[in-house]
C-alpha cells in the first residue's frame, strides 16, 4: 500500500508544475502585445511648462515640425527662436525669426521638394492655453508664410462619456 500512496503523491505534486507553463506563455504574449501597441503613443515632446488645452480630437498626431509656445519663449523643434514679448511688440503680421527658423527646417527636411509638396508639409503648434489669441494668430500666419500647408494645434484629448 505504501507504494501506491507514493505514486499518488508524486502525481499530485508534479501536476502543479505543469499548470505554471501556460501561464508564463500567456504573460509573455501579453507583455509583447503591450510593448508593440504602446510604442507610438507620444509623438509630441512632453513639457511641464505648457498647459495644453483640452479638446475632442479624433486624429492622432503625426510626425511634423513642432512650434512650442511657452509663457515667455518660442521654440522650433527644441531651439529657441524668440520671445512672446517680441511677437507682441512686432507690428508686422509675420514674425521674421520664426519664419526663418521654419524655412530652415523646411529646406533641411524637404530638400528638392516641388511647389506641389507645400500642401503636404505639416507644422504642429504646442501653445499654452493662456497664450493670447493675437500671438497664436501671428504664429499661424508665419507658419503659412513659411510654406507649410497643414497647421495644427496640439491638444490633450478630453475624456468622453461612455455611450
Amino acid at each position: 500500500m505504501s507504494a501506491r500512496r507514493e505514486r499518488r503523491r508524486k502525481r499530485r505534486h508534479g501536476a502543479s508544475h505543469f499548470a505554471l507553463i501556460p501561464f508564463i506563455d500567456i504573460m509573455t504574449i501579453l507583455v509583447v502585445f503591450l510593448l508593440a501597441h504602446t510604442a507610438d503613443v507620444d509623438i509630441l515632446p512632453n513639457t511641464k511648462s505648457i498647459a495644453i488645452p483640452q479638446s475632442l480630437s479624433d486624429r492622432k498626431p503625426s510626425a511634423a515640425v513642432v512650434v512650442m509656445v511657452t509663457k515667455d519663449s518660442i521654440f522650433v523643434d527644441g531651439k529657441m527662436v524668440g520671445s512672446v514679448a517680441a511677437i507682441v511688440a512686432d507690428p508686422e503680421p509675420v514674425y521674421v525669426p520664426l519664419r526663418d527658423a521654419l524655412m530652415a527646417q523646411n529646406s533641411s527636411l524637404l530638400a528638392g521638394a516641388q511647389q506641389a509638396d507645400i500642401a503636404k508639409r505639416e507644422v504642429t503648434i504646442m501653445g499654452d492655453k493662456n497664450t493670447p489669441y493675437s500671438v497664436m494668430k501671428k504664429i499661424m500666419i508665419t507658419c503659412s508664410q513659411a510654406e507649410y500647408g497643414k497647421v495644427s494645434f496640439a491638444v490633450v484629448e478630453r475624456e468622453r462619456a461612455a455611450t
